[in-house]
């Protein structure tokens, strides 16, 4: 991949994130003035002071007048980006692209999602016409389709794997039990997750991520600047996004053990970042876990692991918060729920607090203090198509 990068060319300098729950009593635009009001106070900047508007959202708003309107932007230009449930990291990687081109000073990414009083029980898609020829299974149903073959392919057991799940979604309710803008926020041991009955393949309801409404905002300025707003600045060290085009669908070959639009992501972000072991050089990772056999896979497809090997990393607490490399010590999809615009910046705001030092006790990663780099990654689709997003941030430049 021909990706050059922008390896500290523009930092982040200020972030706002709501609770993510249902909220009965706010609407898009109480969330959105909710987030990006955060973001402003502490960076220091009023919204006049932002030069243009970048907005993720899948489907709680057309144009950029989504958030002109409630932020009462006058003459600012606003993006409004979807690209499925990575549409607030795309929003982001605009708004980083926007300032390190030169083109301005300073920007702001948001990412909004208003579901819960949709008329849905979720985020439903809207009807583009097609050929009748496209999948219509629900996504707990295609990434079930990963257990098995995991299993199959690593020659685990089905209990075991189910043992293997139950463990990712114990770790992260227990971190987002310490986490009050998380909407889930009850630990839930091994034995308990499972006994609960299945609901798509070997899934059940608590290995699949819930839904939610949210928002959250980052400010982005040119790296030199960044000290003139914060003394504890994020420098984005690289930024990668790659969409799949849906052939392995249709290829028999294609075994649902990995999602290569990931490892295209990630070896790209690496390359860009300077990373070459990222076990060991990552302070943490928020990664997308929409369902628990997802956060399995990417571990692998991440680089935190061997093939084959991440179902014993799990067992054995590598990715705990005290663990080799702390994974979503917020909790992730699984405790937060997802807003589909908002989860990529929900992310970000994790690393945010984490590599700041600004973390509750209760739920700091083991390596603050020691490693400086946090990943985030965030993903849109299903098995054998997807789009995938990585990013680096970093606290220092160099």
């Amino acid at each position: 991949m021909a990706s050059h990068g922008i390896k500290d060319r523009v930092a982040i300098v200020g972030m706002g994130c709501t609770r993510f729950a249902e909220h009965w009593d706010s609407g898009a635009d109480e969330l959105l003035l909710s987030a990006t009001s955060e973001a402003f106070t502490g960076a220091g900047l009023a919204k006049e002071e932002i030069d243009a508007y970048w907005l993720g959202t899948a489907q709680s708003g057309m144009s950029g007048i989504t958030l002109a309107r409630p932020l009462e932007l006058e003459g600012k230009p606003v993006t409004r980006v979807e690209n499925y449930c990575a549409s607030g990291s795309e929003a982001l990687r605009q708004a980083a692209y926007a300032v390190a081109s030169g083109a301005y000073d300073v920007t702001m990414a948001v990412g909004v999602e208003k579901v819960k009083d949709s008329g849905y029980q979720g985020l439903n898609a809207f009807p583009i016409p097609g050929d009748g020829t496209a999948r219509t299974v629900t996504a707990a149903a295609m990434f079930s389709m990963v257990v098995p073959a995991y299993g199959a392919k690593y020659g685990v057991a089905p209990q075991e794997m189910r043992e293997v799940l139950a463990r990712i979604a114990s770790k992260n309710h227990a971190n987002g039990a310490r986490n009050p803008k998380a909407q889930f926020r009850r630990e839930w041991p091994v034995e308990q997750l499972l006994a609960m009955p299945r609901v798509a393949g070997e899934l059940s309801v608590f290995d699949c991520a819930g839904v939610a409404d949210g928002a959250a905002a980052a400010i982005v300025v040119r790296a030199e600047d960044a000290l003139r707003y914060t003394d504890k600045p994020l420098y984005v060290k690289a930024l990668s996004l790659v969409a799949g085009n849906g052939l392995p669908l249709g290829d028999p070959a294609y075994d649902y053990t990995t999602f290569p639009e990931i490892v295209a992501a990630a070896e790209d972000a690496y390359r860009q970042a300077g990373v070459t072991d990222p076990r060991r050089e990552l302070a943490m990772a928020e990664v997308h876990d929409c369902f628990t056999p997802t956060e399995l896979v990417l571990m692998e497809d991440l680089g935190f692991c061997d093939r084959g090997k991440a179902w014993q990393d799990v067992l054995s607490g590598a990715f705990d918060l005290d663990g080799d490399l702390p994974v979503n010590p917020d909790g992730g999809l699984k405790s937060f729920g997802h807003p589909v615009g908002a989860s990529g910046l929900r992310m970000m705001y994790e690393a945010w607090l984490q590599l700041r030092g600004e973390a509750p006790e209760p739920r700091r990663i083991g390596t603050f203090g020691q490693r400086e780099l946090a990943l985030t990654h965030n993903l849109g689709g299903y098995p054998g198509e997807m789009v995938g997003f990585v990013s680096i941030l970093g606290t220092k430049v160099g």
